[in-house]
């Protein structure tokens, strides 16, 4: 994990990576509690037996649920100490090039885009690249957008 003692120290780092998160599991139990909660039950994410025979020979997870990962892969990938508060601004873009088996391991890249100084606080704009373990193309790229209090 890569820390940064102030939110002004990125001023400095766009168009950088500022780190790397570790490897999370997607299992079934994820998948299933996601579901319920977001109120998707497509079988391609919860029916087994008929997904071994659908486009991926398996389960997968949803897009949505890949995208909810940002903040727990963010949160390991780096930190700014003097940050006391941070608030989802929103997204600019988001693609899910390639699925997520069930029982693959993800991770994000994140690459400061802007940075945008406001009172009390900085507004980032970040490419978060998700990938899976051994797979070809990302799971899912996005610029998200937050912004950090001091």
């Amino acid at each position: 994990m890569k820390t940064f003692d102030k939110i002004t120290d990125l001023e400095f780092l766009v168009g950088q990576e500022l780190g790397v998160s570790e490897w999370i599991v997607i299992d079934q139990e994820r998948i299933n509690l996601f579901a319920q909660a977001s109120g998707d039950h497509q079988w391609i994410h919860l029916d087994a037996e008929r997904a071994s025979n659908g486009p991926f020979g398996t389960t997968i997870a949803h897009g949505f649920l890949t995208l909810s990962l940002l903040p727990e892969l963010t949160a390991n990938a780096f930190k700014v100490l003097d940050t006391k508060m941070g608030v989802n601004y929103g997204l600019n873009k988001v693609r899910f090039p390639a699925p997520v088996p069930v029982d693959s391991r993800v991770r994000g890249r994140f690459k400061l885009l802007s940075y945008e100084p406001l009172e009390g606080g900085a507004q980032l704009t970040i490419e978060a690249t998700m990938e899976r373990e051994n797979g070809i193309k990302p799971v899912c790229v996005a610029e998200s957008l937050s912004r950090r209090y001091w």
